[in-house]
């Protein structure tokens, strides 16, 4: 059967430097850092004292206050950017019929919060226990997906992936899959993650994963740097509104870009830790690059994963420079988690968002924070170091990789009719 093609058409962001999609790619582009001492509570007691939270949120502005005591964090999060992505494409008004809009999602843990106020709530009780009768639909985390659903009477495909840090990219990937088949004419989809909390913290910690410059948050997340010391947990969500090319065309709506290949991988090495060769990120690069029927040397710029550890920057250039081979000098890198943070199960969503404005607009967001460059990287590697840079953006390539191996890219390209 001949595949159809797939455009996007909506965009929404609650991120840490922008909570919206506007304010989210000027800051971006101008190498705003996200990371701050954390306010969500007091983290006197952690190793790690900071972190890139969404800031002036107040969910009230958003939702009705008796519905937002339903949902968790992460599900409002969800619920803001997957607003802002539908109002942006207009399909609602324009789609009467909306059997074929469905709605995936994806987050990598789900309702964290939740789950750590209603135990602190069981433990202090000396009595019965007494839980909220929200606890467990506030905390799984295909609600997100649930509730975007419910309130925009959304009835195609409706769930959530759930692959660590690669949630949100399998959920586009899926997305794109589901309506090239022809089985949905369009999908919200996106993810989004909150577990700037108590355990959230702790846990990382445990982990040994996350920066402990303290006494200079902003310019901890330092993705290629030598002095790079783990990676600075985020916080948000990010939707984008896919759909079919001529149903987009018929109702007039804006194209952003036109998602044309997705690829997925296991690395089949280890619970936290990258395969040293970088040979998952290698084989997801290349089924996405085979997926979308084009060659290394069409790519113009990887937004990579680059998180700011010391093996996972190493084990992904690598890859890179194993796929692309004397192209990789020829790309635009760079990490946005240098200014987001690593928002878990939502990075992918923000990141497929950079890749279609830096497609759009001609712009590759740069990596900050870079002071000492890493001896073991290729000096002669564009990293867009410190500073945006224009250049034509016809196809763009997005890394997300999780806990547990999972291995994800995305590409995009410029819309033409």
């Amino acid at each position: 059967m001949e595949l159809k093609r797939v455009v996007v058409t909506g965009l929404g962001a609650l991120t840490p430097i922008g909570n919206t999609t506007s304010e989210f790619w000027q800051n971006l582009i101008a190498g705003q850092s996200g990371a701050a001492p954390i306010t969500h509570f007091d983290a006197s007691l952690f190793k790690t004292q900071f972190a890139c939270e969404v800031k002036g949120f107040n969910v009230s502005d958003f939702i009705d206050r008796k519905e937002a005591r339903k949902m968790d964090l992460f599900t409002q999060y969800a619920m803001v950017s997957s607003d802002e992505a539908l109002a942006d494409s207009g399909i609602l008004e324009s789609e009467p019929n909306h059997d074929r809009i469905g709605v995936i999602w994806g987050s990598g843990i789900g309702g964290l919060n939740t789950f750590q106020e209603e135990a602190k709530s069981y433990f202090a009780s000396d009595g019965p226990p007494r839980l909220n009768p929200f606890f467990i639909p506030k905390m799984i985390a295909d609600m997100a997906a649930g509730q975007i659903s419910i309130k925009n009477n959304l009835r195609g495909p409706n769930y959530v992936t759930v692959s660590a840090c690669a949630s949100a990219t399998n959920a586009i990937i899926d997305s794109f899959n589901i309506i090239r088949l022809g089985k949905a004419d369009a999908i919200v989809t996106g993810g989004s993650e909150a577990c700037v909390n108590e355990m959230g913290m702790g846990g990382f910690n445990a982990l040994r994963a996350l920066s402990t410059r303290n006494e200079t948050p902003e310019t901890a997340s330092r993705p290629f740097d030598a002095e790079r010391d783990g990676f600075v947990l985020g916080e948000g969500s990010g939707a984008l509104i896919l759909e079919e090319y001529e149903h987009a065309v018929k109702r007039g709506a804006k194209i952003y870009a036109e998602v044309i290949g997705g690829g997925m991988s296991g690395d089949a090495y280890h619970m936290t830790a990258p395969h040293p060769d970088g040979l998952g990120a290698k084989n997801t690069m290349l089924a996405a690059i085979e997926d979308a029927e084009i060659h290394p040397e069409n790519i113009d710029y990887v937004n990579v994963h680059g998180t700011s550890t010391p093996l996972g920057d190493v084990a992904e250039v690598k890859a890179i420079e194993e796929v692309f081979g004397e192209h990789a000098y020829n790309l635009n890198i760079s990490s946005t988690k240098s200014m987001t943070g690593h928002l878990l199960g939502a990075a992918g969503a923000i990141e497929a968002i950079a890749c279609v404005l830096s497609v759009k607009e001609n712009v590759v967001p740069p990596t900050i924070n870079n002071t000492i460059p890493d001896p073991a990287l290729d000096e002669k590697l564009n990293f867009t170091f410190n500073k945006a840079e224009k250049r034509t953006v016809n196809i763009a390539l997005s890394n997300t990789f999780g806990f547990g191996g999972h291995n994800t890219s995305i590409i995009v390209k410029k819309h033409t009719p």
